[in-house]
């Protein structure tokens, strides 16, 4: 199935919900952020402008209001029917510069004209009364609104003195809307095989733009437009290039933009890509919106105190954990048709990142797979870390417009199918490691993702240790445990107000090229040794001598003069293991705490 025979299939089941608040618009119109309401006389003088702003959060903003569908401005002047912004409605607008009022003279003719043409000879008062009120409006008198500098450059609809219903919503205005967009559509050109339906149809020209793409236009963006020549092929004009019903487009480009909604709970934010995604179980609304709350969960968990979020939670644990869909929540079914789609802003288009159609099922066994190669001891997060939040440790200063493009896709792809991670993730993350000397959980858990992931799937039975394994004989594992000891006696010795660690200045070396850097802290380290001696900690100091005894047993006796790599992810894994393992983590006093396995008490 295509993306946009999915997107137009999502749309009849969403026309269909008996959930009114989650039905999109009906054929022919869009949802549009309306903020004002003119209110008309029978004449067609202005009463009043009421304000139709949603007040329910912190800052008004406008409110969605189902109108005739909006017109594409790829260029030039095109009006709306009976809504419009103040530009078209009453031919003003700001300027950018001074701020002062400008006349837009053109643009009100264009309306005037359009919805003139259209209503010319009803017999509807409220039609009536607006056709009156193009008649005696001027521009000029913009100023002489009420709350006119609010009302400016907003999105207005008209309505008939005290009635409740919009002019746009009254059954006459609906037939002449209809009906004219049915002779628009014969007036586009002969019929061709829709790519949607298959069907012969008149394909749309210009396809309506798509609304809510971080970074995209503000106006909208398009998934399919011709705009050069090189672009089109035997003569055909725009959409008869890749040729879509009227009906086809406009149901996939509403089910996108329904989606894509704040708060619709049906996208989310990766790096620039905005993900949206849908279920199709053919039958179970309740288990379509359970599968996709779930999934909204997986891509961007969170914790709070709302019951329903904390059983989500609590459901991805599980999956985490390995076990069975079936089991873990019996109103999920492992059969229900999951689609994902990744889009990112690309000019006055949008590029598609991903595109993955599979069962739920198997998309939980895939993220559960993701979850399982991520986990790492001690666990460095309260809850599994979001695709963005990896990306975040591939960016300088953890920045998101520092993350590279493409990385968001490929992070998507790998998890979605199951395949290997990309190698442009692994090898950002080693570099940041080498350009900040800094190594987190989140950081050691990517690597060992990375590596166990890739030796899963060539078939190789070598793992990266998820805990402390201190007998894993990996010279680099041991390696990066060894920098880690190293720096513990450093910070024991001189305390942990240090202005430069060995971490700081070494780190990056010492995993790229160790026989240039650790016999310079080998030398070092049996001086801070001497020191804690003389501090009265003698058994502190052979406790960490028998430490990096331990490292050191089985290894070369020369150390590497490089590390691959593969290599530096294994370092940098022993060093977040031997540092931060419970076990062997220096207390508040700089003192490792140990289960004095080996029969040394720590108390001096």
């Amino acid at each position: 199935m295509t993306i946009l025979q999915a997107l137009a299939g999502q749309y009849d089941r969403l026309a269909s919900t008996e959930d009114t608040a989650k039905r999109p618009p009906r054929y022919g119109y869009s949802l549009e952020k309306i903020s004002y309401a003119v209110v008309l006389s029978p004449e067609g003088g202005i009463l009043d402008v009421q304000s139709l702003l949603d007040t329910s959060g912190n800052n008004p903003r406008p409110s969605l209001r189902s109108v005739p569908r909006s017109v594409v401005r790829s260029s030039g002047i095109v009006s709306n029917f009976l809504w419009d912004k103040t530009a078209y409605v009453f031919g003003a607008r700001r300027d950018r510069n001074t701020e002062r009022i400008v006349e837009t003279p053109r643009e009100f003719d264009s309306f005037r004209r359009l919805n003139s043409e259209l209503l010319s000879g009803t017999d509807d008062e409220g039609l009536k009364a607006f056709l009156q009120f193009l008649e005696i409006w001027r521009p000029d008198r913009f100023a002489e609104l009420p709350g006119a500098d609010e009302v400016l450059d907003t999105n207005v609809v008209f309505r008939l003195g005290s009635e409740l219903q919009f002019l746009h919503e009254r059954p006459a205005s609906d037939e002449i809307w209809l009906n004219h967009l049915t002779s628009s559509i014969l007036a586009d050109g002969p019929k061709q095989q829709c790519l949607v339906s298959g069907e012969l149809h008149a394909p749309k020209r210009l396809h309506e733009r798509i609304k809510g793409v971080r970074g995209a236009q503000s106006s909208g963006a398009s998934i399919v437009s011709f705009n050069l020549d090189a672009f089109t092929s035997y003569g055909k004009v725009q959409g008869g290039n890749a040729p879509v019903s009227h009906q086809a487009a406009f149901a996939y480009t509403t089910a996108l933009n329904h989606m894509l909604v704040p708060d619709s709970g049906r996208s989310v934010q990766i790096g620039d890509t905005t993900t949206v995604f849908w279920a199709e179980s053919g039958s179970d609304e309740t288990g379509d919106t359970r599968a996709e709350d779930l999934f909204s969960m997986i891509l961007q968990p969170t914790v709070s105190d709302d019951t329903e979020t904390e059983e989500l939670f609590g459901t991805i644990k599980s999956i985490a954990a390995g076990r069975p869909l079936s089991e873990v929540d019996p109103k999920l079914d492992e059969s229900t048709r999951f689609f994902v789609l990744g889009l990112a802003p690309n000019a006055s288009r949008l590029s598609i990142r991903f595109w993955m159609e599979d069962s739920f099922g198997k998309l939980a066994q895939r993220a559960a797979q993701h979850f399982q190669d991520l986990r790492i001891e001690p666990v460095p997060w309260k809850v599994p870390p979001a695709p963005w939040r990896l990306l975040l440790e591939t960016a300088a200063q953890r920045k998101g417009e520092n993350i590279q493009p493409t990385l968001n896709g490929s992070l998507m792809r790998s998890i979605l199918y199951g395949s290997r991670y990309p190698q442009s993730l692994f090898g950002a993350v080693i570099a940041r490691i080498r350009a900040d000397n800094e190594i987190n959980g989140t950081r050691a858990a990517i690597c060992k993702a990375f590596l166990n992931r890739n030796r899963r799937l060539q078939n190789e039975n070598e793992d990266v240790p998820v805990s402390l394994d201190t007998e894993e004989t990996n010279a680099a594992y041991r390696l990066g445990r060894l920098f880690a000891l190293y720096e513990q006696v450093q910070q024991t010795a001189l305390g942990r107000d240090l202005n430069v660690t060995i971490r700081e200045r070494y780190f990056g070396a010492a995993s790229a090229t160790p026989a240039s850097v650790f016999p310079i802290l080998a030398r070092s380290a049996m001086h801070h040794l001497s020191s804690i001696r003389k501090r009265g900690k003698s058994r502190l100091a052979l406790r960490f001598e028998r430490q990096v005894e331990s490292v050191l047993e089985g290894m070369s006796s020369a150390f590497p003069k490089s590390l691959r790599l593969e290599e530096q992810g294994r370092f940098a894994i022993g060093y977040y293991h031997q540092k931060f393992s419970n076990r062997y983590a220096p207390n508040d006093n700089g003192e490792s705490i140990s289960d004095d396995s080996d029969g040394i008490n720590e108390e001096n």
